[in-house]
Parts: C-alpha cells; structure tokens; sequence
C-alpha cells in the first residue's frame, strides 16, 4: 500500500498557479470559517444581551476561556495535522500524508472528550477561578453546564476544517461552519425569547448548531479525497503524534495564551472595578463584548494566514523559495491593509458598536468608550503576529512559530496586564495592551527578516546546484 511515487510538484497548481487567485481560494473559505466560528460567540453575546442584560454578557465572558481551550486543541490538532499533510504530500509521502490526517481526527476525539469531562466535573471551581461574581455565577452555570456537552463536537470541527482545507475543499471546510452558525442565529432569538429559556437557551442553540455542523465536517473526513484513510491509519502513533503538535503548537499555544490572559484579566478586572466608579460588573461585562467585536478582525487576520498555509507549506517543501516569500510579503500586505482599516473603526464607532449588543447605563458608555479607544489603539499592528507566526509553521520551523505566537499575549500582556494597574488602577489594563502589541510586532519583524535572508541564501544555493 507504500506509494513511493513523487509527484510533478512543478505542474502542482500550488507551485504554478496566481499567489492572488490562490490566497482567494485558500484564505476567503478560511476567513469566514474563522468569522463564523466568531459568530457563534458574537450571535449569543447579542441576544443575552438584550433578553437577559449585563450580567448575561458577563456570564459569557466568564466562560468564554473554555471556548478558547476547545479552539486551542482544535487548532493544534487541525493545523498540526494539516501542515504535516501538505509537506509530505508536497514531499510525495502520500502514505505518510494519510496517516498524519487519521492521527489527527483520533487525537481530536479524545482531545474535545477530555475536555467535556473535565469542564462538567469542576464547573463551579472553574467559573469561579475565570473571575464570576456572586450575581454572575447563576448565569455561568446555566451558560457553561449546557455549552460543555457540545466541546468536543467543536474541537473535532475545528480541527476538521482545517484538514478539509488542506484537501483542496475550502470552500466545504467553510460550510461545515457557516451551517452551524446559520443555524445558530435562528435558534437563538427562537429559544431565549419565544420559548423564554433565557441563557439557557442561547447556550443549547449553540450546542446544537455545533453538533450539526460536526456531522458535515465528519461526513467529508471519513470520505477524504486526497489520499486513502485505512482503519489502521487511526491508531495513534508516538512519532506522528509528535509531529502534529510540533507544527500545530504555535496556533495552539496563541490560543492558549488567550485563555491565561482572558482569565487573568477577568480577575483583575473585578479587583480593580470594585475599587473604581465602575464596580466589577461593569467591566466584566464591557471588556467581553469589547473582546468578542475584536474576534472579528482577529479572525480575518487570522484565516487570512491559515490561507496561505498550503501555498507556504508546498512550495518550501518542494524547495520553491522564492514563491515561499512572494506568498508571505502578499499575505502580510493584505494584512496590514485590514489591521488599518479595524483601527479606524475601533476609535471612530465604539459606543455605536458597542450598543448593538444592548443597553446600559452611562458608566458601562464611559468605560466601553476608554477601553476601545485605549486598550486597542495599536491594532493597526496586529496583523504582523499572527502572518508571521504561521509563517514558521508552515515552513516546518515550529519552534520558531511557537515562540512569536506567544510574545503579545503571555510575554508581553499578561505582565504588564498585572503591573500597570499597580499604579494606574483600571486605567493601567487598558494601557497595557498597545505596549504589548507594538513589542510583538516588532518581535516579530526582526525574526521574520532573519528568515528571509535565510531562505535568499537556500534560494541561492539551489540554483548553483
């Protein structure tokens, strides 16, 4: 069943085809999926908060760290699976490639299992570590006990997505997602208002549209195009295993750095609330929806890198390097190009932004208004990290990637998230977040540099030989 042939990588349309035409086909499918996997927390955010109010929103911002832990696992295991698909597919290891992506739907399995079992058997010790308040544990657990049955049907289409993309079906991948998000915004209002299930309701449309959507994203897997998945190619196997997480860490580890950021700020955010006009409620529940709004562009930029992934990881495995940079300098262009225009809109609209997710008094205004305009001033960064990071996975340089995914959010933002406040107070959370990005950027730039010069000169060596 060995396949040694070596395929033409030449006459592959990922070494031969328009970067533009092909970061479209790639990065678009890849750019709503993130979008709409976005959506499903955005959607909710809206409808608690104008059926169940402020402390519906808050609610959801405590147990959002959870939905991040199921995307973090997703996405070392989809992206893991899919960039060890396209190297050795690109290598000509089709057997190799094939057992990589069995590997990946097992682990994704256990992987979201675990984390049902373990988010059910400690929810309330949980949601009080992610900051919840005696008035917000109520809604918590109502939100979380219901959400956790659906964990590991999200990390399985996670994951899932990506492997349906490295596969040449991006446009599938997206609507696996784009079906359970549709879904989702017609059980929402349906359940929370017209059967009066308040949070409860949101958190079982969401459940359902997450388990509707794994059906679609499983139906493709188990028919997978590319290359022939055998029974045996599902067991799990140390070395393969090891290889998924390597490339799959960076996005992972970015995710999971989100999470640690998410729950400490949480907690300060309460502390120095009650210390301020504000209250801990307020901020709660202000910094969640401010948090969601920003998924948004995050998500773009993100799917935006995730889209050039295949054409990367292809032509550095065919030993095409100069496509390897043209594809890069394309993505971060597009990038850059979106992080401005989210910076325009983040300090020019917040209060109408902010007021599509309901009411609340003046002091929740104020305080929406300052943390938009201060804690996201140097979004017009943002898109270096994230294109650069996944720049290094998709080369194959993980270690590289795993460290520039967690330079904003655990080397720079979660220190100074719990300095600035020392002598600043509340205000010290909103201006740690500009100083953090502005260094990861800059980080960033510097790696990215030293690469570049290495692959000119790898570039330079093929062609003598």
């Amino acid at each position: 069943m060995t396949d040694h042939r070596k395929p033409d990588t030449a006459a592959h349309p990922l070494a031969s085809g328009s970067i533009g035409v092909l970061l479209i086909r790639f990065a678009i499918p890849s750019i709503i999926a993130m979008l709409v996997g976005a959506l499903y927390n955005i959607v909710d955010q809206i409808f608690i908060g104008r059926g169940v109010g402020i402390l519906g929103n808050a609610a959801t911002n405590v147990a959002f760290p959870l939905t991040i832990v199921c995307t973090s696992v997703g996405l070392l295991l989809g992206i893991g699976g899919a960039s060890n698909y396209s190297l050795q597919l690109g290598g000509g290891n089709r057997e190799e490639a094939g057992r990589i992506v069995a590997n990946a739907i097992t682990l994704s399995a256990v992987g979201g299992l675990m984390i049902s079992a373990i988010a059910l058997s400690l929810l309330n010790h949980i949601l009080r570590a992610f900051g919840a308040t005696e008035n917000i544990m109520p809604y918590a657990v109502s939100y979380t006990g219901i959400t956790a049955l659906g964990m590991p049907f999200l990390v399985m289409t996670i994951s899932g997505g990506h492997l349906i993309r490295a596969d040449g079906s991006p446009k599938y991948s997206m609507f696996c997602v784009l079906v359970g998000a549709l879904l989702n915004t017609v059980l929402d209002p349906l359940f929370i208002f017209t059967f009066g299930m308040g949070i409860a309701g949101a958190a079982w449309a969401t459940t359902l549209s997450q388990i509707v959507g794994w059906i679609f994203a499983m139906r493709y897997l188990m028919r997978y195009r590319g290359v022939k998945l055998y029974r045996s190619y599902f067991v799990p196997n140390r070395r393969r295993i090891a290889a998924i997480a390597s490339l799959g860490a960076a996005s992972c580890f970015n995710q999971f750095a989100m999470m640690c950021v998410q729950i400490t700020l949480n907690n300060i955010l309460a502390y120095y609330g009650n210390l301020s006009r504000y209250g801990g409620d307020i901020p709660l529940a202000a910094a969640g929806v401010i948090t969601k709004v920003n998924m948004i562009f995050l998500s773009v930029v993100i799917g935006l890198a995730q889209g050039g992934q295949p054409i990367i990881g292809f032509n550095y495995g065919a030993k095409n390097y100069a496509r390897v940079i043209r594809t890069f300098r394309f993505t971060l262009g597009i990038a850059t190009s979106l992080s401005v225009l989210a910076f325009i809109m983040f300090q020019s609209f917040p209060r109408e932004i902010i007021s599509l997710f309901g009411s609340g008094t003046e002091d929740y205004y104020h305080f929406v208004e300052r943390y938009f305009k201060i804690y996201l001033f140097m979004t017009f960064t943002n898109g270096i990290q994230p294109v650069t990071a996944n720049f290094f996975t998709s080369i194959g340089k993980a270690t590289r990637g795993f460290f520039i995914s967690l330079t904003r959010q655990i080397i720079f933002l979660l220190p100074l998230i719990i300095i600035f406040p020392r002598y600043w107070g509340i205000d010290g959370i909103m201006y740690a977040g500009p100083v953090a990005d502005l260094a990861a950027a800059i980080l960033a730039v510097v790696f990215i540099v030293r690469e570049i010069v290495e692959i000119r000169g790898l570039e330079a060596a093929a062609l003598k030989n």
